[in-house]
C-alpha cells in the first residue's frame, strides 16, 4: 500500500468517527416507551474497532514519515513539520491583518479613531509568500505520498 493510499484510508476512519459519534449521540436517550433506531453498544463496539484500526494506521503513517527521505535527502517528518509551521504563521499573519479591519463608527471629528499599528501591505506580501511556500510544500509531500511503499 502507497501512503498516500493510508492517508486517504485515515481520512475516511475519521469520517467514520464522526458519523458514529453522531449516531451514538443520536441513540443514546429515548423516550419512555420508544426503542432506539440503533443499538448504542453496536455503535460503541464498531467505533472502538474503527479506532484500534485508526492506531495501527497512523502509527504505519508515522513510521513512514520518520523512515523516509525525500529527493533533497530532508525526512518527510522534518518537511511536515515545516508544512505545520508555515500553515501557523500563515494563520498568524491572517490574523493579525484582519485584526487591521474595524468598521467605521465615526460620527464626528471628536470620536476615536483607529489607526493600524501595523503595515498591512507588507504583512500581506509576507503571507502570499508563505502561501506560495505551503503549496510547494504540499506538491512535494503529496508526490512522495504516491512513491512511498509502506
Amino acid at each position: 500500500m502507497k501512503l498516500a493510499e493510508a492517508l486517504l484510508l485515515r481520512a475516511d476512519l475519521n469520517k467514520k468517527l464522526a458519523s458514529l459519534r453522531e449516531r451514538i449521540n443520536r441513540n443514546a436517550i429515548v423516550q419512555e416507551g420508544e426503542t432506539p433506531k440503533e443499538k448504542v453498544e453496536d455503535l460503541l463496539a464498531e467505533a472502538t474497532s474503527a479506532l484500534e484500526e485508526q492506531q495501527k494506521l497512523v502509527r504505519t503513517i508515522n513510521a513512514a514519515n520518520e523512515s523516509t527521505r525525500l529527493a533533497d535527502g530532508r525526512l518527510l517528518a522534518d518537511v511536515l513539520a515545516l508544512r505545520d509551521t508555515l500553515i501557523a504563521q500563515h494563520s498568524l499573519l491572517n490574523a493579525a491583518i484582519a485584526a487591521t479591519h474595524k468598521d467605521v463608527d465615526r460620527y464626528s471629528q471628536r470620536e476615536i479613531k483607529w489607526i493600524a499599528q501595523i503595515d498591512v501591505a507588507s504583512l500581506q506580501k509576507q503571507a502570499d509568500d508563505l502561501s506560495r511556500k505551503i503549496r510547494e510544500v504540499n506538491v512535494t509531500v503529496q508526490a512522495a505520498n504516491w512513491h512511498i511503499e509502506i
